[in-house]
């Protein structure tokens, strides 16, 4: 199974260069958030296949336009085609305004999602927004990554776990690709096509 990964910047290459055959295989899209809702709207039409999304510390446009024909996978856990997917949006509270998140409050809303983990035996790919702490997160408050997240791979050990937020024009080397343990993660930054 294909999956486009998109998260943080709508690609020109894409957007305004759209090549229906370099996509004419993908089976899913996800987005990491952080991009315009019309761009959402735009790919699940454009690729011909679902889109799930999470919301970025940029969303907030969301609340009144969400993306037409896409499906939010925030707070749950689906299953496509046999893929558990789990979503966990939003960014470290830094200035107060929607989807983001202390520690704490991040450690509630997965203890929400605890009943629906077990009954799903875990999860394939974790989706959120913001990296896991200490691994490819930032050093200022809005960029470190959540605790949550690492206490997720390390019990879950989902396949791959995908988010934003670290842009990877950020002025250090950052890989795109890094591995947690058994979990191998992706910064799904412009866009990434991962083969499931």
């Amino acid at each position: 199974m294909q999956i486009l990964l998109v998260a943080d910047v709508e690609s020109e290459y894409i957007w305004d260069f759209f090549d229906k055959k370099r996509f004419s295989n993908v089976d899913i899209i996800i987005s990491c958030g952080d991009l315009n809702h019309r761009y959402l709207s735009f790919l699940v039409t454009m690729v011909n296949a679902p889109l799930f999304y999470i919301h970025g510390n940029h969303d907030d446009s969301y609340l009144k336009n969400p993306p037409e024909g896409c499906d939010s996978v925030e707070d749950t856990i689906i299953n496509y085609k046999g893929i558990r997917i789990l979503g966990l949006g939003g960014s470290p509270c830094y200035n107060g305004k929607p989807f983001q998140y202390t520690e704490k409050q991040m450690q509630k809303r997965i203890s929400k999602l605890r009943t629906k983990m077990f009954f799903n035996k875990g999860f394939d790919i974790l989706v959120t927004h913001s990296p896991a702490f200490g691994v490819g997160d930032g050093d200022d408050l809005c960029h470190q990554g959540f605790k949550a997240f690492v206490d997720l791979m390390d019990k879950y050990k989902p396949k791959y776990f995908v988010h934003g937020h670290q842009h990877l024009q950020y002025g250090r080397q950052m890989p795109r690709i890094r591995t947690y343990n058994e979990t191998t993660v992706i910064n799904a930054y412009g866009y990434y096509l991962l083969e499931f």
